[in-house]
């Protein structure tokens, strides 16, 4: 084939005009191919999905998507199919990233959404091929689901089912809100209104720390926590939840802003705390040099404290 006829044959697998938001976000969705081993397989998600984000080169996906490959190819919207190469593997926040060697649209990040707000599913199905569902944002801040050691899910009931892990959930606008991670169901692996998304939150936190050195380095929380449990007794701040403090590990930035074994920790920044997976995920969402405005329950008395972290040594 002449350097010509190439030339021509790429311009033809361009994607075509899209006539909405939402369809041009379906262009940044892409399907995810996993070379898995000979003898493995998944019958009901025999693909998954992914997501184009940074300079349109980088594929995020959900780590368990790619399950025992050493490698693996992505499909675009328009059926171009090529090599990625595994750059980033990370069980913790069930987060991956691929590189490829075009330049795709990528998907632009935000964080301003609220519940109820519209939110629509893109993903791989089944393996049928990238498809659309919508419906809204049931919860936020949802974390010790017990999917992964470190969440900060969004929930939502569009319907999401095996083969769009890696996929994205959007807002009205077509712009990310989440990666689509995780089904919760006690009885069958199908689609019962309950589905989850990391947040673009912990996905940028993560996009951020990979692009700066290539790893990533999360804040680790310097306490060993427990649910708490109410006390009885008249006074109502007695019948407040939060998790308990059972070890506070020494020389840690919790010891240095003074928390204490038997404190409970009520809040971190806003983000209420009813597990120990929650506190894990306030840390793990800081930045360098951040600090948690922390709301403490001490003696039935409320009160603030801040802790300073420092994640990078100089």
């Amino acid at each position: 084939m002449s350097a010509q006829s190439h030339a021509r044959s790429l311009e033809q697998l361009q994607f075509n005009p899209c006539e909405t938001k939402l369809e041009c976000a379906a262009q940044s969705v892409v399907s995810l191919l996993p070379d898995w081993p000979s003898g493995f397989s998944r019958n009901e998600e025999p693909e998954g999905s992914g997501i184009v984000v940074s300079n349109g080169r980088l594929i995020a996906t959900a780590d368990h998507v790619l399950g025992p490959a050493r490698t693996a190819r992505i499909r675009t919207l328009n059926g171009e199919i090529m090599d990625a190469e595994i750059v980033l593997r990370d069980p913790l926040t069930d987060i991956a990233f691929l590189q490829i060697d075009r330049q795709l649209p990528a998907f632009s990040l935000t964080k301003g959404y609220a519940l109820a707000d519209q939110a629509c599913a893109i993903g791989n199905s089944f393996g049928l091929d990238i498809s659309l569902t919508c419906g809204v944002i049931s919860a936020k801040n949802v974390s010790g689901v017990g999917f992964n050691k470190i969440e900060d899910f969004i929930q939502t009931d569009a319907s999401v089912n095996p083969g769009m892990s890696g996929g994205a959930l959007v807002d009205h606008d077509g712009r990310l809100i989440g990666m689509l991670s995780a089904i919760f169901t006690r009885q069958s692996d199908a689609n019962i209104g309950v589905n989850f998304a990391v947040s673009s939150e912990l996905l940028q936190r993560v996009l951020e720390d990979f692009e700066e050195d290539g790893s990533i380095s999360l804040g680790k929380p310097g306490l060993v926590l427990r649910p708490s449990k109410p006390a009885s007794g008249k006074d109502n701040l007695a019948a407040y939840v939060g998790v308990e403090v059972i070890r506070v590990n020494p020389n840690s930035p919790e010891e240095n802003a003074g928390i204490k074994v038997s404190d409970i920790i009520l809040s971190a920044s806003g983000r209420r705390i009813k597990r120990a997976g929650a506190y894990e995920a306030s840390v793990a969402l800081l930045g360098d040099a951040e600090s948690l405005e922390l709301s403490i329950l001490r003696n039935n008395e409320i009160i603030p404290i801040i802790v300073n972290y420092k994640l990078k040594s100089e």
